[in-house]
């Protein structure tokens, strides 16, 4: 008698590496669409009974994965394949886990990656993928790299344990590097916080460029990348270049805004001189949208009651609050406001309609 499979586990016979692998392949440059968002086994995880939640002692996640790692280990007869549904309908954790870890290093490390390799590239459920790249984050050989690197263009479910298994890597600094240019929302933010952590040359001259992208989620970094990047000397050296100087203005524009998620201006010690001197900077340059609106953002911060709470040297707060009106208030910039307002810019209407009556726009009011 023939046993017809259960209909939860039948789902797509894609791998979500395959899946990462199509979808990069037609945009190599680029983050995927969505995050690689809808997955090949949603259908199968749409169910409630798949989505278990975290238990509620945190020191006991991951130990039921560990439990069933160890027993297949303790099998030598046992293959990777037979773990493919094995961690369906657990909690199984996105982040580096000590369980886990655990069970890996109770194991000859030959197998481990053996078994964290396959699950990483033929893994058809999330569940298994995910702890194939948590086994391979324990082990260290260079040749993971592109594998550990693919799965985590699926950033939301695999970038934190995509840039920890990178991070322990020789090479794993321009892999990071390499992740960060093709991810968005939290895996972005998992990549940025790890590169802080690696440091390095390139990863400095990249975080004081190109580390925030304007998705609300760079609030979570903005102050490590200003801190580990050390932004202070970057935008006071004798003529920063462009890149250097419109990435401050987005530092200090999300970190005037990420009370409750990172750093604020109000904790960063050197604001008051990074703010003076990226208002003298942008003011010799070219006006934009773009610039416009982290001018009139700082300009906003700096009537604020937060601002108080800086430790500004004598009038510096009104030198620096001026310099940005003054700036905002050029006509060249106006021009270019009232352009982006015409064109429906999303960042210019949401000035008009918050900040222009208060800072007396000119852009707008006139």
């Amino acid at each position: 008698m023939s046993v017809t499979p259960e209909p939860g586990l039948l789902g797509s016979q894609m791998s979500l590496f395959a899946h990462a692998s199509l979808l990069h392949r037609a945009d190599p440059d680029s983050p995927l669409p969505g995050d690689g968002v809808p997955y090949p086994d949603d259908e199968q995880h749409r169910d409630r009974k798949f989505r278990p939640s975290a238990p509620n002692d945190s020191r006991r996640s991951g130990a039921d994965v560990a439990a069933l790692l160890d027993a297949h280990f303790a099998d030598p007869s046992t293959v990777p394949g037979d773990l493919v549904e094995a961690f369906h309908g657990l909690y199984v954790p996105i982040h580096p886990n000590d369980h886990i870890s655990a069970a890996a290093c109770r194991v000859d490390a030959d197998r481990v990656r053996e078994t964290g390799r396959w699950l990483v590239q033929h893994a058809t459920d999330r569940c298994a993928a995910i702890v194939g790249l948590a086994l391979l984050g324990t082990v260290w050989d260079e040749d993971d790299i592109t594998l550990i690197k693919t799965i985590g263009l699926l950033s939301k479910h695999f970038g934190p344990l995509a840039a920890h298994a990178l991070k322990r890597r020789r090479d794993g600094s321009d892999a990071l590097l390499w992740l960060a240019e093709r991810v968005t929302g939290w895996g972005r933010a998992y990549v940025v916080q790890t590169l802080c952590e690696v440091g390095g040359i390139g990863a400095r001259q990249w975080l004081l460029r190109r580390a925030c992208d304007g998705d609300f989620l760079n609030g979570y970094f903005a102050g490590k990348v200003a801190t580990t990047a050390h932004l202070h000397e970057a935008i006071t050296a004798p003529d920063p270049d462009l890149e250097v100087i419109d990435h401050t203005g987005r530092l200090l524009a999300t970190m005037a805004d990420s009370d409750g998620m990172g750093m604020t201006l109000e904790h960063y010690p050197p604001a008051p001189a990074v703010l003076a001197a990226h208002c003298g900077l942008a003011g010799r340059l070219e006006p934009s949208v773009e610039r416009f609106y982290v001018a009139a953002q700082l300009a906003g911060y700096l009537q604020g009651a937060a601002a108080d709470r800086i430790a500004w040297p004598e009038g510096g707060r009104e030198r620096v609050l001026d310099g940005y009106l003054a700036l905002v208030n050029r006509e060249d910039w106006c021009a270019v406001a009232r352009a982006g307002l015409a064109a429906r810019d999303h960042r210019v209407t949401w000035l008009a309609a918050t900040l222009a009556a208060r800072l007396g726009l000119r852009a707008f009011t006139d």
